[in-house]
């Protein structure tokens, strides 16, 4: 027996992956607040809310490297996966981790 299962997220389309450049952010006001959307260079892309866990800083303006991102406030390296500190700093917060997919080229946004 086949049973329809529904997905508990809306999806909203925010832009296309390619509005994006490698190693680069994008800020998306939502609902919920803004949401940094990353591209990595090897072309994937990552939501975390637009705070760093520290002192909120804007994890958007950031510098992307591998699948981390450096806060430009005061360095902390955030994992893009996890919303994680890295390093000396792991353990001391999280960005929240905004569910993300692609489909045909175009990046939305999982709200529910």
């Amino acid at each position: 027996m086949n049973v329809l299962v529904r997905d508990p997220l809306d999806w909203t389309d925010v832009g296309a992956v390619t509005d994006i450049p490698l190693r680069g952010a994008r800020r998306v006001p939502t609902p919920r607040g803004v949401v940094a959307i990353f591209r990595t260079g090897d072309g994937r892309v990552f939501a975390l809310k637009d705070a760093c866990p520290h002192k909120g800083g804007p994890l958007s303006q950031g510098l992307v490297h591998g699948h981390a991102v450096t806060c430009p406030l005061h360095n902390w390296q955030i994992d893009l996966v996890t919303g994680e500190p890295l390093g000396a700093d792991r353990g001391k917060g999280c960005a929240p981790v905004v569910p993300l997919r692609v489909e045909h080229g175009r990046i939305l946004l999982g709200q529910g």
